[in-house]
C-alpha cells in the first residue's frame, strides 16, 4: 500500500466516522474506499468491520457516560444481545462462500440506503408506539447479526428501531446505536482477526480516521445540516448498490 492510499483511507475513515454517527451509514463511505485501494470484497468487508470499532470508541469517549444515567439493567441486556448477534453475523460471513457475499452485497446496500431515505417517516411513526422492551432486544440481536455480517445501514435501522419500540429520545437513541453496534463490531472483529482476511495496514489507516470522526460526531451533529447530508448519503448509497451490482 502506498503512502497516498494510506492517507486516503485515513480521510475516508474520518468521513465514515462522522457520517456514521450522523446517519448510521459509515460503511457506505468506508467499504468502497477499501475496494478502491484494491481489496477484494470479502477482505474489504472484514477489514471494514475491524476498523469501524474505532467509531464506537470515539463517540463513546466523547459522550457515552450519559448512558449510565439510565436503566443499567436494560443497557446490560442490550450489550449481551449485541454480543450474540455480532458473533453470529461474523460466523455467517466467515463460513459463507465468497460468491454468495458478492451477490448479496448490492441488495444489502440498497436496503440500507432506502432505510436512510425513509428515516423521517420512521421517526413520525415512533410517536405512536409505547415502550416494547422485548421487541427491542430481539430486534437489536437481529440487527447486530447484520452488523457483524456486513453492516451498511445497520446504524440507521437500529436508530429507527429504538425510536419505534422504545421511549428513548433521539439523542439517547443515537448513543445507544453507537454503543451496541460498536459491541457487535468488536466481537466480530475479534473473530475476523484470526480469519486471515484482515488487511492490517488498511485497517490501521481506516481506524485512525474512524476514531477521530467518531470523536467529532456528537458535537458536529449539532452543527451540520443533517437533512441534506442524509439525502445525499442515501442517494449515494443507491448509486453504490447499482455499481456493485453491475461490477458483480
Amino acid at each position: 500500500m502506498t503512502i497516498l492510499q494510506f492517507a486516503l483511507l485515513i480521510l475516508a475513515g474520518f468521513g465514515a466516522g462522522l457520517i456514521g454517527y450522523v446517519t448510521g451509514m459509515a460503511s457506505l463511505v468506508s467499504y468502497p474506499a477499501l475496494l478502491a485501494v484494491g481489496l477484494s470484497p470479502i477482505s474489504a468487508n472484514i477489514t471494514n468491520t475491524v476498523a469501524l470499532v474505532s467509531v464506537g470508541v470515539g463517540s463513546m469517549s466523547q459522550s457515552g457516560r450519559v448512558l449510565l444515567d439510565g436503566d443499567r439493567r436494560r443497557l446490560g441486556i442490550g450489550v449481551v444481545a449485541a454480543l450474540i448477534g455480532g458473533t453470529i453475523g461474523a460466523l455467517v460471513l466467515i463460513l459463507a462462500p465468497p460468491d454468495s457475499f458478492r451477490i448479496i452485497v448490492p441488495y444489502l446496500v440498497a436496503l440500507a440506503s432506502v432505510a436512510l431515505l425513509a428515516q423521517p417517516r420512521l421517526r413520525r411513526i415512533a410517536s405512536k408506539h409505547a415502550d416494547r422492551p422485548w421487541i427491542w432486544y430481539i430486534g437489536l440481536g437481529i440487527i447486530s447479526i447484520y452488523g457483524g455480517y456486513f453492516g451498511a445501514g445497520a446504524g440507521i435501522v437500529l436508530l429507527a428501531l429504538a425510536l419505534v419500540v422504545t421511549s428513548e429520545p433521539l439523542w439517547r437513541a443515537a448513543l445507544l446505536k453507537s454503543l451496541f453496534l460498536g459491541v457487535a463490531n468488536l466481537v466480530a472483529a475479534i473473530g475476523f482477526a484470526f480469519s486471515g482476511h484482515v488487511h492490517w495496514v488498511a485497517a490501521l489507516a481506516m481506524a485512525i480516521g474512524c476514531l477521530v470522526g467518531g470523536w467529532c460526531g456528537p458535537p458536529a451533529v449539532k452543527r451540520l445540516p443533517a437533512e441534506p447530508l442524509r439525502i445525499a448519503v442515501g442517494i449515494g448509497g443507491l448509486g453504490l448498490a447499482l455499481w456493485l451490482g453491475i461490477r458483480g
